[in-house]
């Protein structure tokens, strides 16, 4: 071969060699790309349940699927999904550097003396009804009280059923089986449900979730927006048996010391009353978050773990809630950045769904 055809076969060589090292390399690297890409998923920002393996728009609010990474697993033992009651919930890692970032704030569960302070609107009584049916309560029983031992059978069968229909209208008003035995016995002066005198009656409403709260014998505090700088003690004395079926509330009777005839008749009253609970374990307002299926709460635990609990809660009380379970004295529960905090819970948990479902079907509901 000639000098010439030598050094064309020569170039011929460096160039298949050079095309096949830039093919090999275009291959390695389309293939290096391809490789995370076939484990991604597609989710829904507004609705973390909507999980994809291809972009496209959420059917729900037809927004565009957002990438994310699979989290990796939170190490060994960890709870899968749903594995701490709280449905659509999982647990999570968050770093200390996060956790700043996003203004996570905590405050620990402790046992603590409760109170529940009850104030609600009232009105100095004007009650003629009341009044009417106590006089003819008195007057059943005066009637009763007249007929001798020998007296006609008859006779004294509708004597008693007169006494039992205004001990009946009595009760309906609120009046108690003792304060009935107590106007049996001794009367008593209601002229102040007519009039104004030494003392006054407080009719104060009580909604229908407060009512088993309010006893006979409370003390209450009354003010008057009429008269200002003045307070008044009051005491509870009944609680209507029936419910207001409009306003799903119930009348309040409380007797109130008013020497000088202050209280007028039909005078609107501020009313506050304060029932102690007694010492309870509870969690801060802010830790709860209602699903309306569920109250949940964020448990931190060592090394930024974030835990959804779901609590079993019973009164509110200044601020804090009082807890019957789901988290105990000592354990932290988040207080601020909740949202963000259930959002990312939400989402761990949807992708872990989808990363547990079987071959070739939907893992769960609109997830696949």
């Amino acid at each position: 071969m000639t000098r010439p055809g030598r050094l064309l076969a020569a170039a011929t060589v460096i160039a298949l060699v050079g095309i096949g090292g830039v093919l090999v390399g275009r291959r390695s690297a389309e293939h290096h790309d391809a490789a995370p890409a076939a484990h991604a998923l597609y989710q829904c920002a507004m609705h973390p349940q909507i999980v994809r393996t291809e972009p496209g728009l959420c059917p729900i609010c037809r927004m565009p699927l957002q990438r994310v990474d699979e989290p990796a697993p939170a190490g060994p033992g960890a709870p899968a999904a749903d594995a701490t009651g709280v449905p659509g919930h999982a647990p999570f890692t968050l770093s200390a550097e996060r956790q700043q970032l996003i203004g996570v704030t905590t405050a620990a569960v402790e046992r603590r003396p409760l109170e529940v302070e009850i104030r609600t609107a009232g009105r100095v009584a004007y009650d003629p009804a009341l009044y009417q049916a106590i006089v003819e309560y008195r007057e059943a029983l005066r009637s009763r009280g007249l007929l001798g031992a020998g007296a006609w059978a008859g006779a004294r069968e509708g004597s008693d059923a007169l006494v039992r229909g205004a001990a009946l209208r009595l009760r309906q008003q609120g009046v108690s089986e003792d304060q009935l035995r107590e106007l049996e016995k001794r009367g008593g002066d209601l002229v102040n449900l007519l009039l104004p005198g030494r003392t006054a009656w407080i009719y104060a409403q009580v909604y229908e979730a407060e009512l088993a709260l309010v006893h006979p014998g409370q003390r209450l505090v009354v003010t008057a927006p009429a008269l200002p700088g003045r307070t008044f003690d009051a005491r509870v004395v009944a609680v209507d048996a029936i419910l207001d079926p409009t306003t799903r509330s119930a009348r309040v009777r409380a007797l109130v010391e008013a020497p000088d005839g202050a209280l007028r008749p039909q005078t609107f009253v501020d009313v506050r009353l304060v029932v102690p609970l007694g010492e309870r374990v509870a969690v801060p307002a802010g830790a709860i978050l209602d699903t309306g299926e569920h109250r949940i709460a964020f448990v931190v635990g060592e090394g930024g773990r974030f835990e959804p609990r779901s609590l079993a809660l019973g009164r509110e009380a200044g601020g804090w809630y009082e807890v019957e379970s789901g988290v105990q004295p000592g354990e932290r529960v988040v207080t601020s950045a909740n949202f963000l905090i259930d959002s990312e819970s939400r989402v761990r948990a949807a992708l872990a769904a989808f990363g547990g479902a079987p071959a070739g079907g939907d893992p769960a509901g609109d997830v696949r």
